[in-house]
């Protein structure tokens, strides 16, 4: 059975009081049975989310991660540097690092590679836009993407990733991909896998959507054969509506 999970990528909110307060708000629920949680806080967040988190099963996950184990990088951050806090898993192609920070995928393939070299698990985001889906050629796109990004890792290292489909439309637009059409995509994605890797790598590599998951649609969406949990943003700043979510499978 594939890890069903959920991830918040709070994005750039939460300062140090904020954190504590949703932090102490997420441990007065009851962990949801049988799913991973993570959360994902800004860089300055992340070893007190650590610590706040000891006594729970909540992973706390990086947004991103520099390009290089060391050196002359101002203002980035290494995998030893986030391996040194307890952080073991990051987010590497979110769309807004694709759109704002205009990281594309050759680059992003690096940044998989040193992680992958790091021993952290990756939560690799990739989806299409607007205009690609009024085409359609989303399909094209996505396995593009996929194909730039992960079809050189061996079996053992495409075991190291989890997969994240982010329709870009539909992230922070409340538009929401249809349960069908999130349906649709996933299981072409398990398809692309299957095709390269081992029965077993298509079989446990979870595939999460990212796109306006919220408590209202989430059980709809995570009742698909083929969706394994989600990677939410807004509603992961509300520590009810993200323990709904969690609650969904």
């Amino acid at each position: 059975m594939r890890d069903r999970i959920v991830a918040g990528n709070w994005k750039m909110n939460n300062d140090f009081n904020e954190t504590e307060k949703l932090l102490d708000q997420l441990k007065s629920y009851p962990e949801p049975p049988d799913v991973k949680i993570m959360i994902a806080p800004s860089f300055t967040q992340l070893y007190q989310s650590v610590q706040l988190l000891k006594s729970t099963n909540v992973s706390v996950v990086a947004q991103n991660m520099g390009i290089a184990p060391s050196g002359a990088y101002t203002g980035e951050v290494s995998p030893k540097m986030l391996k040194g806090i307890g952080v073991n898993t990051v987010i590497i192609g979110h769309s807004e690092r694709r759109d704002i920070f205009k990281e594309d995928d050759n680059f992003l393939t690096k940044k998989i590679k040193i992680a992958i070299e790091s021993d952290l698990k990756v939560i690799f985001c990739f989806g299409e836009k607007l205009e690609d889906r009024v085409l359609k050629n989303h399909f094209e796109i996505v396995a593009n993407q996929l194909k730039v990004a992960l079809l050189n890792l061996s079996d053992k290292n495409m075991m190291k990733i989890i997969l994240a489909y982010e329709p870009v439309w539909a992230i922070g637009t409340g538009e929401t991909a249809s349960a069908a059409q999130a349906q649709e995509m996933h299981s072409y994605i398990r398809n692309i896998i299957s095709s390269h890797f081992d029965s077993k790598v298509a079989d446990n590599v979870p595939i999460l959507y990212g796109g306006s998951v919220k408590p209202n649609n989430a059980k709809e969406i995570f009742s698909q054969p083929d969706v394994d949990g989600g990677l939410i943003g807004g509603a992961s700043l509300n520590a009810e509506d993200f323990i709904n979510i969690a609650n969904s499978f």
